[in-house]
């Protein structure tokens, strides 16, 4: 029988926020967190060097957290990562994994793991066809790894959940960039830890711009900006709650609650991401246009106006929106109104005039061709047949164990389907599919079309309680193992992944 305490067993617990399905994870008794050795006076500067931060006990706060002025705080923008060095056609980058702390109230730091010391980690801007190397370097006081969500990458700098980087020790990640420009990020990918890692901070993006977009004219520069939307429970010090609870989550982004961004107006770029653990957003900018130019795997084929947009834990959305037609003083709520929510998730203030040279042209970027599928595959996602866990196909990961071998080169179509309930006591049990290596194409849901934003190329998907998405992918490029999982973390930490070997 489906009960909380049933799911709170397992690991994760449900409740409804706004009519959006959550789920909780491990308790705070099992939760490790760290802290630098003093206070860190802006949580987004770079602090590097020194003598390594010693860890802190976790928070121990069970009450309401501190009071908070909504758009009091100014959005920082994740600072750019500078390559230690480049030689020919390699950028080398070195990325160290570090305790800090963050100040989600303002005059109360909290600790966080980091890339680099800064909450959000900083993003790395790379160029198609040019070569990537990262020197991820563990100062943290606990095993972990990093995966390059949507990355075209050899299968020893995936990220494997087993393939960790000791306390102390450092690996270099290979990151071709043999792919066309879109919007990934980078993220812990430790076994049964990645939802709370991924919580506590280690996660940031990686950009790569297309060979083409020069020519397009998009918004660039100061004009694009990445937004990492993530949600937390807080005590009453400040510091992140981790643990099962029936509470709903509270929304930041880029590490502020409700912040406030002065723009321009004109047009800007904005990369949207749900980082969050398992919490659906829709965003809503007050009735003005948000021009989706992209997704998960790039630009789509051409703009797309929506009033509002869906986006599921591990999906990207880029958008275009022009302030132009705002008067100066204007200020614009973006807003989470999935399933009847009326959350505030920030605030752009009209602040100037500015020139605008950039444009949204007609045709963005012509989808590469479908070849004829050879293989179709079904892949239930559901709760193990012991209801203690989640599957993929009634099997629980092991690590040790191939779950599907694919020939490299061929093109297959998945039927993934999620048998799990739509009613409980708790609400629906929604999953996000995600594959590793390969972008796929959305075909159809229960045969109807894919959802709007859905027809460019695509690593996460929706996939609610008795609905079948069809996908097709080309496996090319490498050989090796590489997982396919759901994006909904705390599911993927308890059994929801498998692996494909790529022959």
């Amino acid at each position: 029988m489906l009960n909380r305490r049933r799911l709170l067993a397992m690991g994760g617990g449900v409740a409804t926020a706004g009519g959006a399905l959550l789920w909780w994870g491990q308790s705070a008794a099992g939760a490790e967190t760290g802290a630098s050795a003093a206070p860190v006076a802006d949580p987004h500067a770079h602090h590097g060097g020194g003598a390594e931060p010693t860890p802190a006990e976790p928070t121990a706060g069970t009450g309401a957290p501190p009071p908070y002025t909504a758009f009091s705080e100014r959005l920082p923008v994740p600072r750019v990562l500078r390559p230690v060095s480049s030689l020919g056609d390699t950028d080398v980058y070195e990325l160290p994994m570090q305790h800090a702390k963050a100040e989600f109230f303002p005059g109360r730091p909290a600790p966080v793991l980091t890339f680099g010391g800064q909450f959000i980690g900083p993003t790395i801007r790379a160029k198609a066809g040019r070569r990537v190397k990262v020197r991820y370097v563990n100062r943290l006081d606990r095993a972990a790894t990093v995966h390059l969500h949507g990355g075209h990458v050899p299968p020893g700098s995936d990220g494997f959940p087993m393939d960790l980087i000791e306390p102390g020790a450092s690996r270099v990640f290979d990151y071709p960039n043999r792919q066309q420009g879109a919007t990934l990020w980078y993220h812990d990918h430790t076994c049964a830890k990645e939802a709370e890692h991924v919580y506590r901070g280690l996660a940031g993006f990686y950009l790569i711009e297309g060979r083409d977009e020069a020519a397009l004219r998009l918004p660039r520069g100061a004009y694009d900006v990445p937004i990492m939307i993530r949600d937390a429970r807080f005590d009453e010090n400040g510091g992140m709650i981790f643990e099962p609870s029936p509470l709903p989550t509270t929304l930041h982004v880029n590490g502020r609650q409700k912040p406030y961004f002065p723009v321009d107006a004109r047009k800007y770029r904005f990369r949207v991401l749900n980082a969050t653990l398992h919490r659906n957003i829709e965003l809503y900018l007050g009735g003005l246009d948000m021009v989706q130019i992209a997704s998960d795997g790039g630009l789509l084929p051409e703009p797309l106006p929506r009033k509002k947009i869906l986006i599921v834990p591990g999906e990207r959305v880029e958008i275009v929106v022009d302030f132009s037609a705002q008067a100066i003083g204007s200020k614009l709520v973006l807003t989470d109104v999935c399933d009847g929510a009326d959350e505030p998730v920030m605030r752009f203030d009209v602040a100037r005039r500015a020139f605008d040279p950039s444009r949204v042209p007609g045709r963005l970027r012509e989808l590469p061709a479908l070849p004829a599928a050879t293989v179709e595959r079904d892949v239930k996602l559901s709760f193990s047949p012991s209801g203690e866990e989640f599957a993929i196909n009634d099997k629980t990961f092991d690590p040790n164990r191939v779950d599907t071998r694919i020939v490299e080169g061929t093109t297959e179509i998945w039927r993934v389907t999620n048998t799990d309930p739509a009613e409980t006591p708790f609400g629906p049990v929604n999953h996000t599919f995600h594959m590793h290596l390969v972008p796929f194409r959305v075909l159809d849901r229960n045969g109807e079309p894919p959802l709007p934003g859905e027809n460019g190329l695509k690593d996460t998907v929706l996939v609610r309680p008795g609905e079948t998405v069809r996908v097709q992918a080309t496996f090319s490029g490498y050989k090796g193992r590489y997982l396919y999982h759901c994006h909904l973390q705390e599911h993927s930490d308890i059994g929801m992944m498998a692996q494909m070997e790529i022959v």
